[in-house]
């Protein structure tokens, strides 16, 4: 018994000395916060070349417009939903007719070399966008010579419409430029200028200077402007790094050179998400992907008969093409809309249903016309026709796959592969085609006005290429575009979806996503439905590198 007693005290004090060498060799249990701190660096890598830094010039060069993003403001900008809000204007008005606008600058706003920001800036810079000499887009640059601009005071001016055009706020995303630098310069002077290696901006970040290897500008270097209207950002330096290739981009990533790959393409996707320090966004790209269907082609009356385009619709597998040819970087379309926009209206996509396809094929009165006949037919005319789409390997699979499907329920498509220039400008401007696989791009105009492609009007001479006639359908889009009141367009544009729904006028394939990453270290990234690619760095500002704060530390509340 003895004995027992004294083996049980031996596992008691094992057990206290063991339970106190375990308290004091616990890991630090002080709470922390993951907290903001001002400082630090972040690079990114953008696949492209350096041009200018002007926003006159970046409507032909993404990269420049990414890095513009965070050096210049425009009078408004917009959210994920598609709705503008504040920028270098603070607030605004309309007329009733939709003709006036009148609109009121921020007063406490400079330009990164001190010098005050007033409404004299916004007006030089729309008639640099509209001079004869400007390299502006034509539409744009039309469009901005029959606008009228009237100065009210220091920080006060009217834009005067020729006519009412709802979707007018889109256009006034333009980078501001300082007067008091390229005042009195022609168009051709400022094109040649040192300002577009030294630009001045609003923005919260301002050039410190270019990075230069071999004597070719490799890079930017970008500091935060302490400054900024609308806060002084966290991070203290950003970089952006040129790359040929996004080969080139992701193997300077693996070196460590950069922290942030301005966009995720298919050739390296999968390694990025198997890395588990890497932080993955997506967003809905501003770009449809879709078939067209001529209907006034009377070769394929056929495609005039909504059962068939039904059919059509119906038997495309879209869930394989997503996941075998984009890796599933693409969400399935269900309207001319884009989702998540103000005028979207929710369906549920049209689902893959063969045995539906073939009711619809059917009911429209296209049979097999014998045992051996493996193409529909009605009163002698078969469903047959052609194809266009863009020679490249993805467009290719993508029709290739589309064929197939429409060969299981009876309907032979020849496939015919054009350049997309080719495409374009013989075949859709000139009407000459029967069906097209193409890419519509909505870049940088969130208002969703859909007229230019599915209006009468636009049927002869405009981009409405499938020639659908379609009055009630016209009659909303053109309504919605005159109105101001956002209720009445929200109705108008759900109206014109219902329509669009029912009667198919195209088969709708996808929405392409956009696919951003960087290190883990880096903190505060949103990103929603994309406009413009450079939307990725639209709260720039709101990013922070991650460090640890002591809770008791923090001062209370």
């Amino acid at each position: 018994m003895k004995m027992f007693r004294w083996q049980f005290l031996i596992i008691l004090l094992t057990g206290i000395v063991v339970g106190v060498l375990l308290i004091t060799q616990q890991p630090d249990q002080t709470p922390y916060v993951a907290a903001p701190q001002t400082g630090g660096s972040y690079s990114e890598g953008l696949v492209g070349s350096f041009q200018r830094l002007n926003p006159l010039f970046d409507h032909y060069n993404q990269t420049d417009r990414d890095v513009n993003r965070l050096l210049f403001n425009g009078l408004v900008k917009f959210d994920s939903s598609g709705f503008p809000q504040p920028d270098l204007a603070m607030a605004w008005g309309y007329s009733k007719d939709g003709l006036t606008y009148n609109f009121s600058l921020k007063e406490d706003i400079k330009w990164h070399d001190g010098q005050v920001f007033t409404v004299d800036d916004v007006i030089f810079t729309i008639e640099k966008m509209r001079d004869p000499e400007s390299i502006t887009p034509a539409d744009l640059k039309a469009f901005w010579q029959e606008i009228k601009v009237n100065r009210l005071d220091d920080y006060n001016l009217q834009f005067v419409l020729p006519e009412p055009f709802a979707p007018f706020m889109d256009y006034l995303t333009f980078g501001v430029l300082p007067e008091h630098i390229l005042g009195g310069k022609t168009f051709l002077e400022i094109q040649e200028s040192g300002f577009n290696l030294q630009p001045v901006g609003t923005g919260p970040y301002q050039l410190d200077h270019l990075i230069v290897e071999n004597n070719k500008i490799s890079g930017v270097s970008l500091k935060m402007n302490t400054a900024y209207f609308d806060g002084a950002p966290f991070i203290e330096e950003v970089s952006f790094k040129y790359y040929p290739t996004s080969t080139d981009m992701y193997n300077a990533y693996l070196d460590g050179d950069i922290q942030g790959l301005s966009r995720v393409t298919g050739d390296f996707l999968m390694d990025i998400l198997r890395d588990p320090q890497v932080s993955i966004y997506t967003g809905r790209r501003p770009e449809l992907t879709m078939v067209l269907l001529n209907h006034n082609d009377p070769n394929v009356d056929f495609l005039q008969d909504v059962n068939v385009r039904q059919a059509l619709m119906k038997s495309i597998n879209r869930s394989v093409i997503i996941n075998q040819y984009l890796s599933g970087q693409a969400i399935a379309a269900d309207s001319p809309i884009l989702p998540g926009t103000w005028a979207y209206y929710s369906n549920a996509p049209i689902a893959y249903d063969t045995e539906s396809a073939i009711n619809h094929l059917k009911e429209a009165g296209y049979l097999f016309a014998g045992e051996n006949s493996s193409v529909r037919s009605k009163d002698g005319k078969v469903l047959s026709f052609t194809m266009v789409y863009p020679d490249d390997e993805i467009h290719k699979k993508i029709a290739e796959a589309i064929q197939a499907d429409w060969n299981k329920i009876g309907v032979e498509v020849l496939l015919k592969p054009l350049t997309y220039e080719d495409l374009i400008d013989q075949q859709l401007v000139k009407r000459d085609f029967q069906a097209a696989l193409v890419d519509i791009t909505l870049s940088r105009y969130p208002d969703p006005d859909p007229y230019p492609f599915w209006d009468q009007a636009q049927a002869t001479g405009g981009q409405n290429y499938s020639q659908w006639d379609n009055r009630v359908a016209s009659e909303y889009i053109e309504q919605a575009r005159i109105t101001n009141d956002l209720n009445e367009r929200i109705r108008l544009y759900h109206n014109f979806q219902v329509v669009f729904r029912e009667e198919m006028p195209a088969l709708l394939l996808y929405y392409p996503v956009y696919t951003y990453a960087m290190k883990g270290d880096v903190n505060g990234v949103q990103l929603g439905p994309l406009y413009d690619p450079s939307d990725r760095l639209v709260n720039l500002k709101d990013w922070f590198l991650l460090v640890k704060r002591n809770i008791q530390d923090q001062p209370s509340e």
